[in-house]
């Protein structure tokens, strides 16, 4: 029953075994064996596999109830609640949710409200586009074009980035929620207040990037190098692996319960008084920094 329901959430996603894997750290024969019901996954690996396919723990449960049935179900809100009598007929809607889009340029899009889930996105261009406030959630979005974009204040939610381009694009205020954002690239994007919970960050590239009040929570970090200044910024409880903070100038930013913060290398850094206490804290390597004298 297990193995039925994974198969069937990862097709819903589009992704491949091999592809789940690669985000569970495991090999692609075990997430077969799964889905042939040979064996089963742990409890903790169960839990990163209902974040990673966005559905609840419940979900693989014997007495869980599907969405659809769920909604059909619920009668709590009906359009009539919602719409003016005169809207209810002939409204028209634009969702973009549930689709396979592949090899469309969508560049210089616009005024976009509504939420964008559940979708298989590859080789698309959203060059230029405003796209602020939209949701995201449970998406595979890989090898597009998001460069000169505005993503103010977007949700992303359990969604699989790989190897798209957000250059010179504008997230302030977004946030990523249950991610993987692997091979992307953020050269110049202004990443202020962003919000990274739950995540794998993996191999992406950062140059000239701003941070300002950027937060990574509960999130493993692996193979990127931060640099430029980093000012007011949080990493709480995340993995860190092969990550280099270099020609950096770090101000004002928490180091909290940090695993594996010892690997981090700091190579030609400048930190102030409150960074190094908590660097110190944490006991990272200080080779390479230089404290900041008032």
């Amino acid at each position: 029953m297990i193995g039925k329901k994974i198969t069937e959430a990862r097709k819903r996603l589009n992704i491949s075994q091999a592809q789940l894997a690669e985000n569970l750290f495991i090999s692609a024969q075990a997430v077969g064996k799964w889905e042939r019901g040979e064996s089963m996954p742990d409890i903790t690996t169960l839990n990163r596999l209902a974040v990673i396919l966005g559905v609840d723990l419940n979900y693989f449960s014997e007495n869980f109830k599907p969405l659809d049935a769920a909604k059909s179900d619920d009668s709590s809100i009906t359009q009539s609640e919602v719409l003016p009598i005169d809207e209810q007929k002939n409204r028209p809607t634009r969702n973009m949710s549930e689709n396979n889009w592949a090899d469309v340029d969508f560049s210089g899009l616009n005024d976009i409200n509504e939420n964008l889930n559940y979708s298989n996105i590859q080789n698309c261009k959203f060059i230029g586009s405003d796209l602020a406030k939209l949701s995201l959630k449970s998406n595979q979005i890989v090898n597009s074009d998001f460069s000169n974009s505005n993503l103010s204040q977007c949700r992303f939610k359990t969604t699989y980035l790989n190897s798209n381009s957000f250059k010179n694009s504008s997230l302030i205020e977004a946030e990523f929620s249950m991610c993987t954002i692997k091979a992307c690239d953020f050269n110049s994007a202004n990443l202020t207040k962003v919000f990274f919970h739950l995540c794998t960050f993996l191999k992406n590239t950062l140059a000239n990037a701003k941070w300002n009040a950027t937060i990574f929570k509960d999130t493993q970090i692996e193979e990127v190098v931060f640099e430029g200044i980093i000012e007011n910024c949080h990493f709480e409880n995340c993995v860190f692996k092969g990550v280099k903070f270099q020609n950096a100038t770090i101000i004002n930013t928490f180091f909290k319960h940090n695993k594996k913060l010892n690997r981090v290398q700091f190579i030609n850094c400048k930190v102030d008084n409150l960074t190094y206490a908590f660097l110190k804290n944490g006991k990272a390597d200080l080779t390479g920094i230089t404290l900041i004298t008032q």
